[in-house]
């Protein structure tokens, strides 16, 4: 720890922190405790496993629990081993009761990657999902077993999964009782941890670089090994080789006093040559000379990495035990490893990682290669499992092996479902290239396919026809294989390709259940293509399967759904639509089944909010959304769901709570990706929400921050993004621009059948867009807008074009349109809808009551802007607002005062302020005195 003052000095501070204790009064003091951040880099050798070390101890000095994990050279690709490190010694060796009382809702997601349990049947977990999850357990750790220390050595080694999840976990530390402390080389810090560049080395700070020993520190430990009389010419030289290097000197110190070198100027030229043999080939080469079988055995523990069973290393090399025995003490003499004495077999470790490397590195390739696989049959062999034997396959050339193909796809398929694709990806590009037997490769190619789909879904397309071109005879393969091809060519917006996909099968389909479960999806992936080239007849052929279905299985059950939703789209009776609804939803419904998408179950609940039916929605993506919490699907499938939920609650005229829902969609579409169909869902929807809200400017920015209307998906979307795209052109009164929007609207669904304006009311706004030019053809839209939405029957639709038309039609039609507007929609969950129908008739008949009650409904909803508009409309009639009808805002201190006066007479008192104040007290001028009154009483 020679000249680490300054470093150690930070680490105390932090416990202080953790403890809440300023620095010099020690934990108890009273202050709030608080967790950081702390970050050491360093090359290789400048000590950061030493200081991590002395942070360690200082911890438990401190009564800290302790999480420490250490990245690996050769571990880097097994998943999860960092995570591991850290967390499952603190609960393994519970019973599987015990566990799941720890773990509640996130075992069966965390504890197959913590390796604390066997995946459970099902989906896997997304990797966001199993993200959450971690980070779940590492709060509940944190706060149930305060203070915590959690210490990270070699970073830069840790598999890509535990260190993505820890770069993002980080800045949480800050506000937990948790001390993180992470060290690692800059200069191999993989680019997918880019964000511990930035963790800081204390607050507001860079990570700390570790400096190289001066040359009085190396002095100081040249003089510590072989005394005092060590002299300065001797020191200095020993500084000079070593660069100030910690390892380096160190180590020179030891071989100095073992050599019993003089420590004087005439030995000075001696040291660069025992500089030279503690690293690289020098090192090496003292390696070499301690014998044939202890060097088999250090390459073997090179080859096993970290912790390292000697009985393991012992099988790899080919040595029985004395002889292990006997080379574990030699290497343990040179300095080479550390560990395991005689009767401890814990576990091995190199004295430095730079050794490990040097060892690993010098290993002829041909013998690297012969023990990486000697290595893995090892490891299953002592029950350690397929997927720690799969990292040294990946280093082994391929030899047509079919053990090696079937320990390769057993380790992906449990990476698989840990949560770990990438991994299982790597795993099964790797069996591919064994090669597995002439009828597996088709199977191999499939679960690679599965592996890639959420990061690769271009190479995951490849793999999966180039599946189907195999020679097989597995018709349950070959539909799943044509199926997983449809999927993600669908979600990469190639809908027509999907569709083609499926058609190109079916007729080759004899089994008739197997063919009714392709007909589903391609009537699936039809209904989702916005520029399908024959919707009519693809929706008469849907009507004669599903109508004639009973729902006895799940397969027919989505036939029915999907007939649902397209009676929905095309505007057939809201009786005939939920007949169908309903049988497809049937008892149970899953949103999350192993093998099939969520897509009919969400169109199923839909429907039910166009029929005014939004309560029974709820309950079905309450339902749902809990499902997919369950199963840790917390990435597309939770935005959707989100999104969703909050357009239910827009069509409800709960604006809050939409805008709420939709702006957490929008966070976890961000982290899926931008241009993703789930992105798409949840910029239109919070669009929508905040036009409705009165905040046009801060929806048209969001539009502009997220390139909103330059492009529009393939994919059936809704609301539809080209019509939000038009409605905020509408409300910056870009009427022309909206207005070929709409007509291009027109042309893609209209051919489609797609003509319901409960769905779309696009032509209720391209009614609005071209009443100045062309107001008979306004009136024709609206005209045609009401007798569509009276054949759906759903009274919120039909009040919402009602309104529209009178918006459109000559004065002396409106008070009649608007009138039979409200009373529908006073009989419909649609609130905000009905907020707009009170205003517009209100402002026709020049009603104060309509409008009082227009602003009430519209504070109810959360339309700020129209229920200003109410409110001045009232007072510009010369009415009052009872306060509940005013929005509950406080009053300055400066339009309180300015009110006072304005309420004893004061004409000084501007008037766009005296509005304001009156607007906000739901009153006019007259009753300013009373309203003042019961406001300073409300206040109190």
């Amino acid at each position: 720890m020679f000249e680490r003052e300054a470093e150690l000095a930070i680490v105390d501070e932090a416990l202080d922190q953790l403890h809440g204790a300023a620095p010099g009064e020690g934990p108890g003091s009273g202050r709030r405790a608080g967790g950081t951040l702390l970050a050491f880099s360093g090359p290789a050798g400048l000590g950061k496993t030493t200081l991590l070390t002395e942070v360690r101890r200082r911890a438990l000095a401190r009564d800290c629990t302790l999480l420490a994990a250490r990245g690996g050279e050769q571990e880097q690709s097994q998943p999860f081993h960092v995570a591991r490190q850290l967390i499952q010694p603190h609960l393994a060796g519970r019973s599987e009761e015990e566990l799941r009382a720890a773990l509640g809702s996130w075992y069966a997601i965390v504890g197959p990657a913590l390796g604390l349990c066997a995946p459970e049947q099902g989906a896997p977990p997304d990797p966001q999902g199993l993200r959450d999850g971690l980070d779940w357990v590492l709060t509940h750790l944190a706060v149930q077993r305060a203070p915590v220390a959690l210490v990270l050595d070699d970073a830069h080694w840790a598999d890509p999964e535990s260190l993505s999840w820890l770069a993002a976990f980080a800045p949480r530390a800050e506000h937990l009782p948790l001390l993180l402390v992470v060290a690692y080389r800059p200069e191999e810090l993989p680019s997918h941890a880019e964000a511990f560049r930035t963790l800081p080395g204390r607050a507001g700070h860079r990570p700390l670089a570790l400096a190289p020993l001066t040359e009085a520190a190396v002095s100081g430990l040249v003089r510590e090994a072989v005394g005092d009389h060590a002299d300065d010419a001797f020191c200095r030289e020993a500084w000079a080789v070593t660069t100030g290097n910690p390892f380096e000197a160190v180590e020179l110190s030891a071989r100095v006093r073992d050599k019993g070198l003089d420590p004087t100027s005439a030995s000075a030229p001696l040291l660069r040559d025992l500089a030279a043999a503690q690293r690289g080939s020098g090192l090496v080469a003292r390696f070499e000379r301690l014998g044939p079988s202890t060097v088999r055995f250090g390459w073997a523990c090179a080859v096993l990495g970290t912790e390292i069973p000697r009985e393991l290393a012992a099988r790899v090399a080919g040595l029985g035990s004395e002889e292990a025995a006997d080379a574990t003490a030699r290497l343990r003499e040179a300095r080479i490893l550390s560990g395991a004495g005689e009767e401890d077999d814990a576990g091995l470790e190199f004295v430095h990682p730079l050794i490990a490397t040097a060892l690993y590195r010098a290993i002829p390739d041909a013998l690297r290669v012969a023990l990486h696989g000697q290595a893995a049959v090892a490891v299953v062999d002592a029950g350690l499992g397929s997927s720690a034997a799969a990292r040294h396959l990946l280093e082994t050339h391929p030899e047509n092996d079919p053990w090696v193909v079937r320990t390769l796809r057993e380790a992906a398929a449990e990476n698989l479902r840990a949560g770990a694709p990438e991994a299982a990806r790597r795993q099964l590009a790797r069996a591919l290239r064994e090669p597995p037997d002439f009828g597996e490769r088709a199977a191999v190619l499939y679960e690679l396919g599965c592996a890639s789909l959420l990061t690769e879904p271009a190479n995951t397309v490849n793999h999966l026809r180039a599946a189907l071109a195999e020679p097989f005879d597995d018709p349950a393969l070959r539909q799943g294989i044509v199926i997983r091809l449809a999927q993600v060519l669908a979600h990469s917006d190639r809908l027509a390709d999907a569709s083609d996909a499926l058609a190109r099968e079916i007729p080759y389909t004899r089994d008739v259940r197997a063919r009714l479960r392709l007909q589903s999806e391609q009537f699936m992936w039809d209904a989702f293509d916005a520029f399908e080239g024959d919707s009519p007849a693809r929706s008469r052929r849907l009507a004669r399967l599903a109508d004639r279905l009973t729902g006895r299985d799940l397969t027919e059950r989505y036939v029915i759904g999907l007939r649902a939703w397209d009676a929905c789209l095309r505007g057939e009776p809201v009786d005939v639509v939920l007949h169908h609804a309903v049988r497809a939803l049937g008892t149970e419904f899953s949103w999350a089944h192993e093998d099939r998408g969520f897509e009919v179950p969400v169109l199923a609940a839909m429907v039910h909010m166009y029929a005014d039916r939004p309560g029974r929605a709820e309950e079905l993506f309450e339902a749902g959304t809990a499902e997919f919490e369950r199963q840790g699907w917390r990435g597309a499938h939770l935005s959707f769901a989100y999104s969703l939920r909050a357009y239910i609650r827009y069509r409800r005229g709960r604006l809050a709570d939409a805008e709420e829902l939709a702006r957490a969609g929008l966070r976890l579409a961000e982290r899926v990706g931008r241009g993703t169909p789930v992105h798409w869902y949840a910029i239109a929807i919070l669009a929508t929400t905040l036009l409705a809200r009165g905040r046009a400017d801060e929806a048209w920015e969001l539009a502009r921050e997220h390139a909103f209307g330059e492009s529009f998906p393939a994919a059936v979307v809704f609301p539809d993004a080209q019509t939000v795209y038009a409605e905020l052109l509408l409300s910056r009164g870009q009427t022309k621009a909206a207005a070929a929007e709409l007509e291009a609207v027109d042309r893609r669904l209209s051919p489609r059948g797609i003509r319901n304006p409960s769905w779309c009311p696009w032509q209720l706004h391209l009614a609005r867009a071209v009443a100045a030019q062309e107001p008979a053809r306004a009136r024709e839209l609206a005209e045609d807008a009401v007798r569509r939405a009276r054949a759906f029957g759903a009274p919120s639709g039909i009040g919402q074009a009602l309104r529209v038309a009178a918006q459109v039609a000559p004065p002396a039609e409106r008070p009649a349109l608007l009138t039979e507007a409200v009373s529908l929609l006073s009989e419909s969950p649609a609130g905000y809808e009905l907020a707009l129908a009170l205003a517009a008739l209100g402002t026709e008949l020049r009603d104060t009551a309509l409008l009082t009650r227009a602003a009430v409904t519209a504070r109810e909803c959360g339309a700020d802007g129209l229920e200003r508009g109410a409110v001045d409309a009232v007072l510009a009639l010369g009415g009052t607002l009872p306060c509940a009808a005013a929005p509950e805002r406080a009053l300055t201190e400066e339009e309180a005062a300015l009110a006072r006066r304005a309420a004893e007479g004061d004409p000084a008192v501007p008037g766009p302020v005296l509005s304001a104040v009156c607007r906000k007290l739901g009153t006019d001028r007259a009753g300013l005195r009373e309203a003042l009154e019961v406001y300073a009483r409300s206040s109190r």
